[in-house]
């Protein structure tokens, strides 16, 4: 068998990183899980390493882009300018038996943003870099003799900050909205199912669901449900280099509360999304992908990414 096949994967998903609600949902869904190896049923410790790097700056409505030079300032709203994001996620996978593995997932942002508020001439900004929303994963593939499909049960935990303000502009000092902070504050319920297997020779496939649903409030704000989709197919016969494409689709509901942008949140987008494994050794592989929007459909006014690009390495003990 291909070693492409034996290593255990990682479980992170592209929802592995918090996803910046309201005017600026995530533009990265790839999923981690097959980036790098697939899902296997192999027992042992693995540790995955992923960069993503998107910036914001694409103003839009529906399904429309907007021309920012008909704006006139001030304005009767918000009219954000961009925010350039990097995103770090260490994941920690252990397979327990061939049925059961738990996956623990770290992020880490740093986040610049900048917009002129509304009434506002000028352009304010922020900076943050801290830790984001972990998230403890379990799955479990006991389901057929094949363990070719599975499902994943797991929370998000309100471990990022939620108190970041504007360091310049007519804003400095006043609250950066919620859904840009670093984390969202609320304790989320993770629901997923996943299958794979071959579509022809040396042809794999996969396929991907995690629902995101939000328990609680913090500070009068509560996030939006999410659902993450993914597909994708992969060359297996070329060597070292396994060339792959995905496709990766993002639906949020509104965020609600006082201190949600409710008119400017909720989005469904769609990536499409080519990339390559190349093995370093039989133990480490390397990924590198390119994210880039084939439908996008947002309320209110949001800026999402031209592109996102994701690089991540893969250790298997």
């Amino acid at each position: 068998m291909n070693i492409t096949r034996k290593m255990v994967a990682a479980a992170a998903l592209a929802a592995a990183l918090p996803a910046a609600h309201a005017c600026s949902s995530c533009g990265c869904t790839l999923s981690s899980d097959w980036a790098s190896q697939g899902l296997s049923a192999a027992t042992g410790l693995s540790i995955d390493l992923r960069h993503d790097y998107f910036n914001q700056d694409d103003l839009r409505s529906g399904t429309h882009r907007v021309d920012r030079s008909r704006i006139t300032f001030p304005a009767d709203q918000e009219i954000q300018r961009n925010t350039a994001n990097h995103a770090t996620t260490l994941t920690l996978d252990y397979g327990i038996s061939a049925d059961w593995a738990v996956a623990l997932q770290v992020p880490y942002l740093l986040r610049t943003h900048g917009t002129v508020a509304e009434g506002d001439t000028e352009l304010s900004t922020s900076r943050s870099s801290s830790l984001g929303d972990v998230r403890l994963l379990a799955r479990y593939q006991g389901l057929s003799a094949d363990r070719n499909w599975g499902l994943q049960l797991g929370i998000k935990l309100p471990t990022g900050r939620t108190d970041v303000n504007f360091s310049t502009g007519p804003q400095a000092g006043e609250a950066l909205d919620r859904g840009l902070q670093p984390g969202t504050g609320s304790t989320d319920l993770l629901l997923g199912a996943y299958r794979h297997g071959s579509l022809a020779h040396n042809i794999d496939y996969f396929g991907q669901a995690l629902l995101q649903l939000p328990l609680n409030s913090k500070d009068h704000f509560k996030p939006g449900a999410g659902l993450n989709l993914s597909a994708g197919v992969r060359y297996v016969g070329g060597g070292p280099i396994v060339p792959q494409l995905q496709i990766n689709v993002r639906s949020e509901r509104r965020e609600a509360g006082a201190n949600a942008d409710v008119d400017n949140a909720g989005s469904t987008l769609a990536y499409i999304s080519p990339g390559l494994t190349a093995t370093l050794s039989d133990q480490l592989k390397a990924y590198a992908f390119v994210q880039l929007p084939i439908y996008q459909r947002v309320n209110g006014l949001q800026i999402e990414p031209r592109r996102s690009v994701s690089l991540g390495l893969h250790y298997a003990y």
